[in-house]
């Protein structure tokens, strides 16, 4: 078995369009939540999201070569690009072979799917948009990086609600530590803000009206977000050999499904894929110096997760540090994982855990070593990345250190 590292990772996302800038938002302490401004929220309950503000397509794509792209796909397509770049390798013979392509996303071109209703059912037209299909693909992102980059490997994509992106890198970490790909671009892309999805969600009753206070005795609901997080994994020798940059190891992985509720988390089955992560990635559990919470800021979520931490770590969960990031950057849902991951891996590298914004108070059922409000310096060996699921989907990621 190989041990894999990360040698590129992209961001596009409300705190920021490039890792540096998402970087400099996490420990700055600026959220990217706001006003959403996409659509008319008059007739919703709740008016805030994290969105990309002033985001322009044309300047990533120059001569309408996006036009059959639906907005997650293209969020894809840019985190892909910096990550490839910034990993430094080339699209030769042996990449383009050897080279494996998973994303997630929930809800593939939701944004496409509304405006074609609104078309038919609203506006009486007789015909849709001819590349309606291209754009509403949940695979799109993927199949597009591909053809940019003339990757020729396995390419799919999984949706898996919020869990997706954690699914994708965990399968493409297997890939590449197995020996079936020797690389693997990796993570999740999101575009929610659709009227008609956004009153799904008001009819749920978790979404906060103000802002998303993980872990807060004053947390009242999650907050929607966009963008999308992609990493280049890649064999650890060969990426050392060739001089690559190595931001993080990726470890191990662990996924489990709660067979119970379709909404509502079981403690068991987040334990369970804690365990199975640090199981895979033999990580001594008095190792693990910081885990990047799910942390949706809802009421239950938060209290079930923290028990599923303290379950797996029994004493030791008092000196792990915790935090989520989704005061920052919202909750991206099929692509929050992969924004995590690049958060969890920047903490190791920079052995800087970034905080968990808003936070108005202790909640005493969580009652763990919570960073809030500003930056910790922190000396980290190993990290975790929680996400749990709509449907008892959990899937976590296990780091080290460089």
């Amino acid at each position: 078995m190989r041990r894999v590292g990360i040698t590129g990772m992209g961001v596009f996302c409300s705190l920021g369009r490039t890792v540096p800038e998402f970087w400099s938002g996490l420990v700055g302490g600026v959220s990217g939540i706001g006003p959403i401004t996409q659509i008319d929220c008059s007739g919703i309950r709740f008016k805030c999201g994290a969105e990309i503000q002033s985001y322009c397509p044309e300047g990533y794509f120059k001569d309408g070569n996006g036009v059959a792209l639906d907005r997650f796909a293209r969020f894809a397509l840019i985190a892909a690009r910096e990550a490839i770049m910034a990993a430094g390798l080339t699209a030769d013979s042996r990449l383009a072979n050897s080279t494996a392509i998973v994303t997630a996303s929930c809800l593939g071109g939701h944004t496409t799917i509304e405006s074609g209703y609104r078309a038919l059912y609203l506006d009486r037209k007789e015909r849709l948009h001819p590349l309606t299909i291209p754009r509403v693909m949940a695979n799109a992102g993927a199949s597009r990086i591909a053809a940019e980059f003339d990757i020729h490997g396995p390419c799919f994509t999984v949706s898996t609600a919020c869990s997706g992106a954690n699914h994708a890198i965990g399968l493409a970490f297997w890939l590449v530590r197995s020996g079936v790909v020797d690389v693997a671009v990796a993570g999740g892309s999101e575009a929610p803000f659709a009227y008609g999805f956004l009153k799904a969600w008001e009819a749920m009753r978790v979404i906060a009206p103000d802002t998303c206070r993980p872990f807060s005795i004053e947390r009242k609901g999650t907050v929607l977000g966009e963008g999308a997080g992609i990493v280049v994994l890649e064999a650890l020798e060969a990426a050392t050999n060739r001089g690559a940059n190595i931001h993080a190891e990726l470890v191990g992985f662990g996924m489990t499904g709660d067979a119970s509720h379709l909404t509502a988390p079981d403690g068991m089955g987040g334990r369970g894929a804690i365990e199975a992560a640090v199981r895979d990635g033999q990580v001594p559990l008095n190792h693990v110096g910081y885990i990047n919470a799910h942390g949706t800021g809802t009421e239950l979520n938060d209290v079930i997760e923290v028990e599923a931490i303290k379950g797996c770590f029994g004493g030791h969960a008092e000196r792990v540090a915790v935090s989520s990031t989704k005061g920052a950057h919202g909750h991206c849902l099929g692509a929050t994982g992969a924004i995590e991951a690049i958060a969890t891996a920047l903490a190791l590298k920079q052995q800087t855990i970034p905080p968990t914004l808003n936070f108005r108070g202790r909640d005493p059922k969580c009652d763990l070593d919570l960073v809030v409000d500003r930056p910790r310096e922190q000396a980290i060996e190993f990290a975790l990345s929680n996400s749990f699921a709509f449907g008892g989907l959990n899937a976590v990621l296990a780091f080290r250190r460089a």
